[in-house]
């Protein structure tokens, strides 16, 4: 859903679940999303390589991260005519805007882990399930 408010500099709306941008935000909240991005920042990778580096990602849940980023233009899938197949992966230009983003998510929660641990020692009991939610 396009919108022409002037609130909205780019013509779409987040808030709206039924805009293309909410569907955009959706897919950037996965925790794995966020790695693969991450751990593709750094440069070219192999399936293995990935896994290696993405502690505790599935084979699975890497095969479907990696469709929905190239699906989304967001990484390239280079398939190498050789046996045994070789496939390698690497952010787009787009790809490369976005990692540049979550870089700075990634040390802004680096540089908090403290206060965060401490904000959870001192929460309530009755908002721990709530943590454990998220």
């Amino acid at each position: 859903m396009y919108s022409n408010d002037p609130d909205k500099p780019f013509g779409y709306d987040a808030f709206r679940r039924e805009c293309m941008s909410h569907t955009v935000l959706e897919m950037l909240s996965s925790k794995w999303v966020y790695l693969v991005v991450g751990a593709l920042s750094f440069g070219r990778r192999r399936h293995g390589e990935l896994a290696r580096k993405v502690e505790g990602i599935t084979p699975k849940m890497l095969t479907q991260t990696l469709r929905v980023l190239e699906r989304d233009g967001l990484v390239l899938r280079e398939v190498f005519p050789v046996i045994p197949p070789r496939v390698e992966y690497e952010l787009t230009e787009l790809g490369r805007n976005l990692a540049g983003l979550l870089n700075e998510i990634r040390a802004w929660s680096e540089r908090h882990v403290p206060e965060i641990v401490e904000a959870r020692k001192q929460a309530s009991p009755d908002s721990e399930g709530a943590s454990a939610a998220l």
